[in-house]
């Protein structure tokens, strides 16, 4: 029986974390549950194995029904009629069986039904289940909408809504309008405040919004009438039961066909407000576009995942001038490099989750109690941590799915074009990826700061000070010199002065940055488990080394006066 998580021994080995004995230690709050939940953890060796078996349990769902619907998910898409959407018949199969094994509300509390999941394990669920259907991935791992509410709603709303997403539900965030995409400060769906019913009612129109027919949604909306800017912007929460939302049409995407995209219109729907107004998009919307960006990260792993293990089965089948095509260097020299890629985005990944972990558990425990000042710097460090990350993360994880999906159907040479063969669903699924909850492009503007403030070159010395094994040595002197040549493009270009010249660079910066980083985390794997790790060691500081020289080369070279060939 296939099982995506037990296959793929890496997920354990990131799973085993050091870290972990004290993400635990958070959110169990010291396992208080025990005497309250049957289920819950006794102590840290008992939470791991239950992350553990319940990762297995959606390592045997998704390779076996999900992965097994994924193609027919993708022929038949979901439905429109009469203002609601139906789920294609696989979807509702695969929704069946995760709901059935409890594979919902995985982060919330127990006292909700929740499993009480760190961040980690449940975005290893969601690399997982992308593997498998990246389309069904988006319905399914929409659930974590329900952090934001958790976050920011009161107690009555958490105890309202929050059991129905453990129990099954779905969710959706409405923020896109046909005006207002990247700039969200845009969004004109408007709010206003109903005396006679007490509520809030909302008109309007929203797009592009995934899983668009969720039975509850949080939305964007305009409350402060005569404002154009985000602070007039506030969240809310709808509830479907409660209608006045009608789907107009589900877009015909290139990929992700299972999910359906869906164009919203408003009209006097009842809301209530989630958190304080005029904090919408200022804070609220922040926090969930940035737990979307790891979930669009994950996702993109588990496309490489798959887009490798179908590049790898057919060149080991595939035989040409009397040998498996595996065996010409053209070939095998992408193989490996897809691998590296894979490899090191997926630790990046993790380490960006576990950051998040530690600093969403202790904001949580400081909702409880006032945290000791150990508590807060802590807090602080592993905030500044994750918000660093996460646009590498998603960013660049992205990118290499992109890649690793075309390589992918290079390997197959003509059949990859053909519509029966697996990795053409791969390809069209992972354009998105650098696309949506903010492009490629978006993740640099979040980035570039820490790349100007040292924050990233910081975090790379720390890296280099720790230990690595005798055979990775050579590779951390190289990584070393990779990093002292982002520092020097970076100072060049502050010590120019020109907003436009760092603007027009900060992809390269960013990029060097993000190879420097995925180097060291791939190193440090290969240190700890030299079987699963050092041959992608290798090879991705290989690829990583010849990125950075590229980029320190162009931007050594360039002179700002250059930039006006560019404008036309």
């Amino acid at each position: 029986m296939a099982n995506f998580y037990t296959e793929h021994p890496e997920l354990r080995f990131h799973l085993n974390n050091p870290l972990m004995e004290r993400i635990c230690e958070l959110k169990e709050r010291n396992y208080k549950d025990k005497d309250e939940y049957d289920y819950a953890p006794q102590d840290y060796t008992d939470a791991m194995d239950s992350y553990d078996k319940v990762l297995e349990i959606t390592g045997e769902i998704t390779g076996e029904v999900i992965a097994a619907n994924a193609e027919g998910v993708d022929e038949e898409g979901p439905h429109c009629a009469n203002g609601r959407v139906e789920y294609a018949s696989g979807t509702k199969q695969n929704l069946d069986a995760m709901v059935k094994a409890g594979l919902n509300g995985m982060t919330m509390p127990r006292r909700y039904g929740g499993l009480n999941f760190p961040i980690t394990p449940y975005t290893m669920c969601a690399e997982i289940v992308a593997q498998a259907d990246a389309g069904f991935g988006n319905i399914w791992s929409l659930q974590d909408c329900i952090e934001t509410l958790y976050e920011f709603g009161n107690e009555d709303q958490h105890s309202r809504f929050i059991p129905r997403i453990c129990a099954g539900e779905t969710m959706s965030m409405d923020l896109t309008e046909p005006d207002a995409g990247s700039d969200l400060q845009s969004v004109m769906l408007k709010a206003t405040y109903d005396e006679a019913n007490q509520c809030w009612r909302l008109n309007g129109v929203k797009r592009f919004i995934t899983n668009g027919d969720a039975d509850l949604h949080l939305v964007l909306a305009r409350s402060e009438e005569g404002t154009h800017d985000g602070r007039g912007l506030s969240m809310f929460i709808y509830d479907k039961r409660d209608g006045g939302v009608d789907v107009r049409r589900i877009e015909n995407k290139l990929g992700i066909h299972g999910s359906p995209t869906c164009e919203l219109v408003y009209k006097n729907a009842k809301a209530e407000l989630c958190g304080d107004r005029k904090l919408g998009l200022i804070k609220y919307v922040m926090a969930l576009m940035n737990g979307a960006r790891l979930g669009i990260a994950a996702q993109s792993v588990g496309l490489s995942q798959a887009a490798y293990n179908e590049g790898l089965a057919y060149a080991k089948d595939r035989k040409q001038f009397g040998k498996a095509i595996i065996e010409f260097p053209a070939v095998y020299d992408m193989l490996a490099t897809m691998k590296a890629k894979l490899d090191a985005g997926r630790s990046l990944l993790y380490q960006t989750s576990r950051y998040v972990d530690i600093y969403k558990a202790l904001d949580d425990i400081a909702r409880e109690r006032k945290l000791t000042p150990e508590e807060r710097q802590e807090q602080k460090k592993y905030a500044k941590m994750a918000d660093a990350f996460t646009p590498l993360a998603k960013g660049m994880n992205s990118e290499y799915a992109n890649q690793n999906a075309y390589d992918c159907i290079q390997i197959h040479g003509g059949s990859g074009f053909m519509m029966e063969y697996a990795c053409q669903r791969i390809y069209r699924d992972a354009r998105i990826t650098s696309i949506y909850e903010g492009t490629t492009q978006l993740q640099t503007v979040a980035a570039i700061r820490y790349v100007t403030n040292g924050t990233y070159a910081s975090i790379l010395r720390e890296y280099e000070q720790i230990p690595c094994s005798e055979a990775m040595q050579p590779l951390m002197d190289r990584v070393k010199e990779m990093t002292n040549k982002l520092e020097a493009c970076t100072n060049a270009v502050k010590e120019a002065q020109n907003q436009e010249l760092l603007d027009f660079t900060a992809r390269r910066l960013y990029e060097m940055a993000a190879d420097c980083v995925m180097s060291q985390l791939i190193i440090q794997d290969a240190t700890k488990a030299p079987e699963l790790f050092a041959q992608s060691a290798q090879v991705y500081v290989n690829y990583a080394e010849a990125e950075v020289e590229k980029h320190f080369n162009f931007i050594r070279k360039f002179k700002a006066e250059e930039l006006e060939s560019y404008r036309k």
